[in-house]
């Protein structure tokens, strides 16, 4: 981070990224001298509530971050940067959006915890768009203009007023990653849970593990007979980029038992500041990360560490773990809504666990929309297999087997929705090709 000292003396002179998080009122207006070379700027964390109107004169901007201000209204200056593609209001107060404040050229719009009521019908002509954050804010429908942005991949809208989910959602091509919880018409599929309690005080805790929006979780000892190691992950109440902590803790509980799931062993009672919390199985260290969640630059598609390759084996085995787990999800009426590689652990065998339940939803199998439901996470798993090809080791890359999940990838990933196959289909499946690896 920068200081409006250096920016003001000149230190910063042909930066591509800025950012300034000092309790600023009006923006600096020594910004403009950066404006050949400027690329990222971040205010997040001051005190703005409007911008310049010549604002327009950042001509090479990207990416521009005003998280954690007083923004009322979206700025309508944001159009006039004709190359900036990603742009964050993340909990500020906006309630109107312009129609003309929204540029066609955005790829990624983050508008999370403001206080917005509609969304204007222009947002139909930002055709590129790939990414839509609107969770927690008051939205009770979409504009059907919304349709015709025929790139979204990922949309939260979370933690609204919807009273109904929009139908034209359901048939969006590339819609893979959908979080839809905490509105009115998920009340009905809130269903009991059966867990049982752990008292806190039954609890060491050790050092924090991590750290997410939604919650923190610890290493500790259980201590019961005899002892044992698990993680605490104590939910925080704001509301997240995915919805709301109480939704992801539900999600998590009704996920029930899997071998590619951490197993849940209580939720906590008792906590001193009344917390709501889960005690699950330590995960062993030798577990890591698939891969890095998505960059600026990749938008919608996690990052892979130069260099890594894997093994059909391990193909296998991964696609069928989690194929397996989201056919024992859907069954359970669980869309995980987050179904990605940085969400996903594996050991040295390959063996996965699928974590992280921030965007899960819980809905009625019975109804119409549930199959929609499941091919939308079914292209989710599509993009999973296509990192997983794109980085199968040199010497497997001609198996037929490979060839098979190529095919298998393609039909998850094709743009009919309906057309794509079921998760238990999916197992079936891979199940049917092992045999020829060998």
């Amino acid at each position: 981070m920068q200081t409006l000292q250096q920016l003001q003396s000149g230190q910063l002179h042909g930066s591509k990224s800025i950012k300034l998080s000092c309790g600023l009122s009006e923006f600096p207006s020594e910004i403009f001298e950066l404006a050949d070379t400027l690329e990222i700027l971040d205010l997040s964390g001051n005190k703005l509530s409007s911008l310049p109107a010549d604002f327009g004169r950042l001509k090479n901007l990207k990416i521009a971050f005003f998280s954690d201000n007083l923004f009322t209204t979206y700025p309508t200056v944001l159009p006039h940067c004709p190359n900036l593609e990603m742009v964050g209001f993340k909990a500020n107060q906006i309630v109107n959006i312009p129609a003309e404040a929204l540029s066609p050229h955005l790829r990624w719009l983050i508008l999370t915890n403001n206080k917005i009521e509609s969304i204007p019908a222009s947002i139909g002509l930002c055709t590129r768009l790939q990414k839509c954050m609107l969770a927690g804010n008051r939205l009770k429908e979409l504009p059907i203009e919304m349709a015709h942005c025929k790139n979204i991949e990922l949309l939260r809208i979370s933690a609204n007023r919807f009273e109904a989910l929009p139908s034209w959602l359901l048939s969006l091509p590339k819609l893979s990653w959908l979080a839809i919880a905490g509105n009115p018409f998920c009340q009905e599929s809130q269903r009991e849970d059966h867990l049982a309690e752990i008292a806190w005080e039954d609890l060491e805790i050790k050092e924090q593990l991590g750290e997410g929006a939604s919650g923190n979780i610890s290493q500790a000892v259980w201590q019961k007979q005899p002892p044992l190691e698990v993680a605490v992950k104590i939910f925080k109440g704001e509301v997240t980029s995915d919805g709301l902590p109480s939704d992801e803790m539900k999600a998590t509980i009704a996920a029930g038992t899997h071998p590619n799931l951490v197993q849940i062993l209580g939720k906590i009672n008792h906590h001193p500041e009344l917390k709501q919390g889960l005690v699950l199985r330590l995960i062993p260290s030798h577990y890591t990360n698939l891969a890095g969640p998505p960059s600026y630059e990749s938008c919608t598609r996690d990052n892979y560490t130069e260099g890594t390759s894997f093994t059909v084996n391990a193909l296998v085995n991964i696609a069928a773990g989690m194929a397996s787990v989201c056919t024992h999800l859907h069954a359970r009426g669980l869309m995980h809504g987050d179904f990605y590689a940085h969400n996903i652990l594996i050991d040295h065998e390959a063996h996965a666990l699928l974590g992280d339940f921030g965007a899960g939803v819980l809905y009625d199998i019975s109804s119409e929309v549930a199959p929609a439901l499941e091919r939308l996470e079914v292209r989710a798993y599509g993009c999973l297999l296509e990192d997983l090809l794109n980085h199968i080791t040199s010497t497997d890359v001609d198996l037929p087997i490979v060839k098979n999940f190529t095919q298998l990838k393609n039909e998850c990933m094709q743009a009919e929705v309906m057309n794509r196959p079921g998760f238990d289909e999916i197992s079936k499946r891979i199940q049917a090709m092992v045999p020829i690896s060998n």
